[in-house]
């Protein structure tokens, strides 16, 4: 009896471990083999009198209750995680995306709303248009200097911060998808699967044939991308609905916005 004791304290410590490290499916395999522990296995020495019986049933009783309230517990305490193969497989929650996203996100909406005017008129030629799809006009990662307490160390004596260029669209694509992919109450869900990333997607696609017609052969008079234009607007309102996003008709673009990561999940 004393040896059951002890596996049984043994079988609760186990529990108790799995239940800090929040596994649901380990905690469940092993509140199967701790019944076990008191499943009805003839034993070596029965128990002498009806006291002890008592006791037994009790320790059961008590037993299953602790398990019937830890589960609930560990099954939904646990934080909801979106999980990213863009993010080298690390967890990411939904305000740690929003806090590195939402910024440049909503300055690539402020800067796509920009071109409007000169799309509107069909004027693929103009600077602002130009600009968005220009590989060599956005900072999309700023440099950090490669001194040490600001000295150099380097042989060729050369420690500038090199800052890393690409377009605005280019950088738009990229938060767009990274922040779709974290909206997700799945972690097995593919990315490709979740409405966020379908929208996000479908604006790309129709973004996409826009960006041929800017970089191959701007018109000042291109009515097809005016259409194009409009399109992707209206997919662009559906995708920042998802991510819980202001419209693009609600003002909320009018100004620029900081890229750098967010010291808030709120919108700024």
């Amino acid at each position: 009896k004393h040896f059951m004791l002890a596996y049984k304290l043994f079988l609760l410590t186990k529990l108790f471990l799995l239940t800090i490290m929040m596994n649901p499916v380990a905690l469940l395999l092993a509140t199967i083999s701790c019944s076990h522990a008191f499943s009805t296995q003839p034993s070596v020495s029965a128990p002498s009198s009806a006291t002890e019986l008592f006791a037994e049933a009790e320790d059961r009783r008590s037993f299953l209750t602790t398990v019937a309230a830890v589960i609930p517990a560990v099954a939904y305490s646990a934080p909801a995680f979106a999980s990213g193969g863009a993010t080298a497989g690390k967890y990411t929650t939904i305000p740690i995306a929003k806090r590195r996203y939402y910024g440049r996100v909503q300055e690539a909406v402020h800067e796509f709303l920009l071109m409007g005017p000169a799309v509107i008129k069909g004027d693929l030629t103009d600077p602002v248009v130009q600009d968005f799809f220009d590989v060599t006009k956005t900072v999309v990662v700023q440099g950090k200097k490669k001194d040490i307490n600001g000295v150099c160390n380097k042989k060729d004596g050369d420690c500038r911060a090199a800052d890393i260029f690409d377009s605005r669209y280019n950088d738009m694509k990229t938060t767009m998808y990274l922040l779709g992919n974290a909206f997700r109450i799945n972690q097995q869900k593919a990315p490709d699967n979740l409405p966020t990333v379908k929208a996000a997607k479908k604006f790309f696609k129709t973004m996409n044939l826009f960006e041929r017609k800017v970089l191959k052969n701007p018109s000042s008079n291109d009515k097809a991308a005016t259409a194009l234009y409009a399109e992707a607007l209206d997919q662009l309102d559906i995708y920042l609905d998802l991510v819980e996003l202001p419209p693009t008709e609600s003002g909320n673009y009018d100004k620029e916005f900081s890229t750098l990561v967010g010291e808030s999940s709120r919108i700024t």
